[in-house]
């Protein structure tokens, strides 16, 4: 199994629309870069296990935020709105394991779907979990991800068996971390979630157009203030800084992926005005439209 880039395509939702692995074998190994490659806010049915190689991570899920640094690691329950990027003035980089509950709990009727998967992936307040090397049971929980990681990368015979069999102990360490009674997440952060999601999913559809507050607001029925207070709450930034930033970062996608003339490009991510395009690409990747081409050989 190729190790390889984790691309980030969604669907106009925010869900991801990667297929990690095979129907055969839902499992997937990334390697990323969180320096020149931020991973946007999207969820997946997937669970993710990650472990950071070098530099400090932001990990964030809903309004959690995890500081992470090289050799820590954390896991991301299915359907979780997430995001992850390099802490400021830090290089960073992370390997990852991406893999569907299917691969440890096969059918949903199964002893282990019942008792190993479902415990974990119905935990509506069980979110994101740290895991350090200095705790013991972490230490073993990152291993297995490192084995499963490995393997992927590796593929000795009878791989599948062995990510399967680190997965699986690893999902068996995750239920001792989790609080043995579910904590339901209020309505206020049940509202709040449902919220975000429909105002992504109106930013992600309108993306190359102009937008305000107002109409993001709209989008989830509820006030510009409140609006507001939901982007703060659960990403840190305002609406309009966060279309900002996604613009910015499919325009880094497409200048990596196509040979799409860079007025194109700036165009389709929403930017009428090219000096003005230039000018913040230029601060958020310290190099200008066209330099970041060069610089990724294109």
């Amino acid at each position: 199994m190729a190790i390889s880039p984790c691309v980030n395509h969604i669907d106009e939702q925010g869900r991801e629309l990667v297929e990690h692995g095979t129907a055969l074998f839902p499992v997937a190994c990334y390697h990323d870069d969180l320096t020149s490659d931020p991973v946007p806010w999207h969820w997946h049915d997937e669970l993710e296990a990650v472990i950071i190689e070098e530099g400090t991570a932001v990990f964030a899920a809903d309004h959690e935020r995890l500081f992470l640094n090289a050799g820590e690691g954390c896991l991301v329950n299915a359907d979780v709105l997430h995001a992850a990027w390099n802490a400021e003035g830090s290089s960073c980089r992370l390997h990852s394991v991406v893999f569907h509950p299917r691969l440890v709990g096969g059918a949903a009727e199964s002893i282990f779907w019942q008792n190993y998967v479902l415990p974990i992936i119905e935990h509506r307040s069980f979110r994101i979990l740290r895991l350090v090397p200095s705790e013991q049971r972490d230490a073993a929980m990152l291993g297995y991800i490192e084995t499963a990681w490995q393997c992927c990368k590796s593929e000795p015979r009878g791989y599948e068996l062995q990510v399967r069999s680190a997965l699986s102990d690893f999902l068996l360490e995750t239920l001792d971390c989790i609080p043995g009674r579910e904590t339901a997440l209020s309505a206020k952060t049940r509202r709040r979630e449902e919220r975000m999601k429909q105002m992504l999913e109106y930013i992600r559809n309108h993306l190359r157009e102009e937008m305000s507050v107002a109409e993001i607001a709209r989008a989830a029925s509820i006030s510009e203030s409140e609006c507001i207070r939901c982007f703060r709450n659960t990403i840190g930034v305002t609406p309009i800084k966060y279309v900002r930033q996604l613009r910015l970062q499919r325009a880094a996608e497409l200048l990596k992926t196509t040979d799409k003339k860079i007025v194109e490009i700036g165009e389709e991510c929403g930017f009428q005005e090219m000096s003005y395009f230039s000018r913040v690409f230029r601060e958020q990747f310290s190099r200008t439209p066209s330099q970041y081409r060069i610089q990724k050989g294109l």
